[in-house]
């Protein structure tokens, strides 16, 4: 399986990245916003691990914005490749926002 995994916690992705391919996925892994669009719009994946909590690009002391934003991005362009959201962002509000943008699932961090 193809995985993207979009996470800003470097160690938290450098866990799941290994973990994953230690299952036998191949996993390429975005620690932004900017990063995270470009890869899912020129490779084919077969599912998207989606952190909220992003900085738009790679730069030092870039702003935050949320993995929300490239999913509805994603989406408007008929892109159907199923989106799990592993997030801090617990509220139901908050769960409910992620999948009507979107999402397949919802999963808050911290988790096993």
């Amino acid at each position: 399986m193809r995985i993207l995994l979009i996470e800003d916690d470097l160690t938290l992705r450098d866990v799941m990245s290994q973990k994953l391919v230690d299952t036998g996925n191949r996993v390429d892994t975005a620690g932004d916003l900017a990063t995270a669009h470009h890869l899912w719009t020129v490779q084919a994946f077969d599912v998207v691990l989606l952190d909220l909590n992003l900085p738009e690009s790679a730069k030092a002391n870039a702003p935050m914005s949320s993995g929300l934003n490239v999913l509805r991005q994603v989406r408007a362009k008929g892109d159907r490749t199923p989106v799990l959201i592993l997030s801090a962002r617990n509220r139901t509000e908050e769960r409910i926002a992620g999948l009507d943008a979107g999402a397949d699932d919802y999963l808050g961090k911290p988790f096993e």
